[in-house]
């Protein structure tokens, strides 16, 4: 199962191109230091929320976009492996010096994946979403598992849920704030691919009707502070 590093950002809007080629630079020295695959995608229909949201998730400031990203790894181990040469190379030290973003305000951490189903490539556009897992690594797993097909039938090309396993709290924002845990929660980061927008907007309207959504059972989260939002691809190496 995939081992997820996930990113929240907040990005100046006018700082878009900036932040690809910034991302673009990093990608060839992530992938030589082990990570699988890099997706930076671009905050193009984040809602607000009434007790939480994406934008509350990264302190977003005015004329700021949320990017929602993330770095895949065949486990821990090859993360942690990663994780220790990108602090030790001077190359990456260049780079993080020079990031068009206020990385205080970054939230990132690894997560366990869950359940994935569906295929690499060809994914214009993201369904990003974080929850507030109660009940276990095996409910969340079951869920997702259900309604993972009815992504797929009409137009997803793939979807991945994963739990926090190396989340850490942090001193600005951090994940466990922007799900506002509770008691023995855990966090959930998980995404839908899609072609582009249009198939976007179409599968959902789909999949509200179809009746296998109606007749799921209840999902193991609190769906009052589920943040989630669309977001373009920027970068896919």
């Amino acid at each position: 199962m995939t081992y997820v590093e996930g990113f929240l950002t907040p990005v100046p809007s006018a700082a878009r191109d900036a932040y690809r080629a910034h991302a673009e630079r990093a990608a060839p020295l992530l992938k030589a230091f082990g990570v699988a695959r890099i997706v930076e995608s671009w905050g193009e229909d984040v809602p607000r929320g009434t007790l939480n949201d994406l934008w509350g998730a990264v302190a977003a400031e005015e004329g700021e976009a949320v990017v929602f990203s993330w770095f895949e790894y065949p486990d821990r181990a090859a993360r942690d492996a990663t994780n220790a040469k990108i602090m030790s190379d001077p190359r990456m030290e260049a780079l993080m010096a020079d990031m068009p973003f206020d990385a205080r305000r970054m939230v990132y951490g690894g997560f366990d994946g869950v359940h994935e189903t569906g295929s690499l490539g060809g994914a214009g556009f993201i369904d990003g979403v974080l929850m507030p897992i109660r009940g276990g690594r095996a409910a969340y797993a079951d869920h997702a598992a259900l309604l993972a097909p009815v992504f797929l039938d009409h137009g997803a090309v793939r979807v991945v849920d994963a739990l926090a396993d190396d989340v850490q709290p942090g001193v600005v924002t951090d994940f466990p704030r922007a799900v506002r845990l509770e008691g023995e929660e855990a966090v959930g980061f998980g995404w839908v691919e899609w072609p582009d927008k249009a198939a976007r907007d179409a599968g959902w309207n789909a999949i509200m009707a179809d009746p296998r959504m109606a007749d799921a059972a209840p999902p193991p989260w609190d769906g009052k502070r589920m943040i989630f939002g669309g977001f373009s691809v920027i970068l896919d190496r």
